[in-house]
């Protein structure tokens, strides 16, 4: 392993996962749900913390890992609004949930497509939007965002590297694409301060100053 390889898995392991996050992970991978990786999570708790996050909308509910970050990172009587389109894994996530110790109230599930789920939330009203589910409705997601955040809140994607593709003019496949179209997005968005986070498979944050 090269120097910049151990930085690397140094940094992805900083802050490591528990055993609650561990058993969401498995049974993640038991339905193919890939969760966000620990770097990932560990990032979104920090973002979450940071701005004292009482309100999140989560696109993409997966097995629970990320909204376990999340959660840990908001205020105690905080909110997470989780959409997926798959109600075998918002069900895991519940499960995980409650493993973790956090109360039903916590969190409201929506099961349906995204892009027909935000259209029926509130405007403005939101601290952190996090994006996780289909890499070509990743602009629109950032549309949509935009509408539900507060001035001071923040927008985040993972998959924002693409396994390694986004950095490769080569690749042309529709999700490296999406994912590149979304970075341009975000960074040319005059409305936004924005960084590229190399943990996990790279998470895009901004935050939104209006």
């Amino acid at each position: 392993m090269s120097g910049v390889e151990a930085s690397v898995a140094y940094a992805e392991d900083f802050v490591p996962e528990d055993d609650v996050l561990r058993n969401a992970r498995r049974r993640g991978a038991e339905v193919g749900a890939p969760p966000v990786l620990p770097g990932g999570g560990s990032a979104l708790r920090f973002l979450a913390a940071s701005i004292g996050a009482r309100s999140v909308v989560e696109i993409g509910t997966g097995c629970g890992i990320s909204g376990i970050w999340l959660l840990r990172g908001m205020r105690p009587d905080g909110t997470l609004t989780s959409v997926d389109v798959e109600p075998e894994h918002q069900r895991l996530a519940r499960e995980a949930y409650a493993e973790a110790g956090f109360a039903g109230s916590r969190v409201r599930l929506i099961a349906g497509r995204a892009l027909d789920v935000l259209p029926r939330l509130a405007d403005g009203v939101y601290d952190l939007v996090f994006c996780d589910a289909v890499k070509q409705e990743y602009p629109d997601y950032l549309t949509e965002a935009m509408r539900l955040l507060r001035p001071g809140g923040i927008v985040a994607f993972d998959n924002a590297l693409w396994h390694n593709r986004v950095a490769d003019p080569a690749q042309r496949d529709q999700d490296t694409v999406a994912i590149r179209e979304l970075g341009k997005l975000v960074r040319d968005d005059d409305r936004l301060v924005p960084v590229m986070i190399p943990l996990g498979d790279g998470l895009l944050a901004a935050v939104k100053t209006r």
